[in-house]
């Protein structure tokens, strides 16, 4: 059966507590059974010695007064400390019986051998039972010996006492910390259960957001000051994947619709003009015009639909590059050679400076797009009359290539962002209307991919993109090496 994490955590806390007040009773218990049986038998020894001297003393004079003032002292050690006085002769015959109650008591019981022999054997004797037959219940029962001055055997001494009175003062603690330790445990276990609670409600609250989360309501926020390191983590990231989704939300939408828009406008366009040409409201003479303006729509739309699918390739990991060496100020100039009509349309003023065969390791297809894409980037958004100044030259073992165009520039609020997916803000790119906001995404991804980094610079009216490719290794020989593998 499935156990919510509140039950779970309840339960663990409580098998915790019962199992160590168990623990803890069990050693105090043990500790309490021991110390009373020691106690008991420390205070029977000492009662013992004591009465022996007094037996050796009086069995010494055989006066009839010491023998009465011993008996008074029996019967007095007797009531106060509730023990039984046994003495018996060297044979183990009783001579004196005394009880705590004043029970009368005749003599003339015999103390088994055994427990005789033991005594004269080795001065001391202790036992928890009955005597033989001597008592009706079990006795911490101790023995000592009573000696002349020259070692002979005057008599026996036996001191016992109650296991049960021993007994019931355990029954008695036992039943008080019963009670104390039931208390606690009920307090314990209101405490857990509470503190349970305040566990688990950061945990509800996280899953009734992400129940949110699947409704499509992506604002919904947890609070991050639980007073627990870890939850508090917990949530810190449960917040931080909320707001990537809602920005991720956003930009899909955002996405979702400049794609809806800049597919419908070329489609528009082109089956605009492909019924005038059939309905003849497009005379022939212009029609060869507006072929050119369809194939120009058409290869916009080829454009987007490769960003689209490179965007998604690189998402799943399947971009794969082919490293070759490769000229790539040869490439690089081709490139800006191919933007030369709109260049001049703006009159723009061109500075480029290439190093001489800069021989780089890359995919030359993949290098292209990119490259491409800053300059096409670039050139959209300089200003009429403006400055381009693009450079390429080798910086220890990579290669140093940068574009920097006069213009609006971009936003500092907005740097962060520009190389994220679907990122596209109509107040630094007011005059982009076309695109998806993939461009830069697939950018930096391909130089990533290539091992090389990738930055933005946006200030004073310029705006400047710079990255770097890794060199080609050159052979002894002098020849460029192929690197083996993708």
């Amino acid at each position: 059966m499935k156990h919510s994490f509140f039950t779970k955590n309840f339960l663990s806390f409580v098998v915790l507590i019962v199992v160590a007040f168990t623990l803890a009773a069990g050693a105090f218990f043990y500790q309490m059974d021991r110390y009373a049986k020691e106690e008991k038998e420390e205070q029977l020894n000492a009662a013992a010695q004591s009465i022996a001297e007094l037996t050796s003393y009086a069995v010494k004079t055989g006066d009839t007064l010491n023998i009465a003032v011993l008996d008074v002292s029996l019967k007095s050690t007797a009531q106060q400390d509730q023990m039984s006085i046994l003495i018996t002769d060297p044979s183990g015959k009783v001579l004196m019986r005394v009880e705590p109650d004043y029970e009368d008591i005749p003599a003339g019981d015999q103390i088994p051998f055994p427990v005789v022999h033991a005594l004269t054997r080795t001065g001391t004797y202790s036992e928890t039972g009955m005597l033989g037959t001597l008592f009706k219940e079990s006795n911490y029962i101790v023995g000592t010996l009573c000696k002349d001055t020259d070692g002979t055997n005057l008599a026996l001494v036996f001191v016992a006492a109650s296991t049960e009175r021993v007994v019931g003062m355990l029954r008695q603690i036992t039943q008080i910390f019963v009670v104390i330790l039931m208390g606690v445990l009920m307090c314990a276990l209101v405490i857990s259960y509470f503190i349970s609670i305040r566990m688990t409600r950061p945990l509800k609250t996280m899953a009734n957001a992400a129940k949110e989360f699947a409704a499509g309501n992506f604002s919904v926020r947890v609070p991050e000051d639980n007073r627990c390191d870890e939850i508090d983590e917990l949530a810190t990231s449960f917040n931080n994947m909320a707001r990537d989704l809602e920005q991720l939300e956003e930009l899909t939408q955002n996405f979702i619709g400049n794609v809806s828009h800049e597919f419908k406008t070329p489609m528009t366009t082109i089956s605009g003009f492909v019924d005038g040409m059939l309905d003849g409201t497009i005379p022939e003479d212009q029609q060869k015009k507006y072929l050119h303006v369809i194939s120009d729509e058409v290869k916009r739309l080829s454009r987007m639909t490769m960003s689209m699918l490179a965007a998604a390739k690189i998402q799943s990991g399947e971009l794969i590059i082919s490293p070759v060496p490769f000229d790539f100020s040869e490439m690089a100039s081709e490139i800006l050679f191919s933007f030369e009509q709109k260049i001049n349309g703006k009159n723009v003023e061109v500075d480029a400076d290439f190093a001489d065969r800069l021989m780089v390791m890359g995919d030359r297809d993949h290098v292209f797009r990119a490259v491409y894409n800053l300059v096409d980037n670039a050139v959209k958004f300089i200003d009429t009359g403006g400055t381009l100044r693009v450079s390429a030259y080798p910086a220890g073992a990579f290669c140093e290539f940068s574009i920097c165009n006069t213009g609006g520039g971009i936003p500092a609020e907005d740097i962060p962002y520009i190389f994220d997916r679907f990122y596209k803000t109509d107040r630094s790119r007011s005059r982009d209307r076309s695109g998806a906001g993939l461009g830069l995404y697939i950018v930096k991804n391909i130089i990533n991919l290539h091992g090389g980094d990738i930055s933005v610079r946006s200030d004073g009216g310029e705006t400047e993109f710079s990255f770097t490719l890794p060199l080609a290794p050159v052979t002894k020989s002098g020849k460029f090496q192929k690197q083996q593998g993708a």
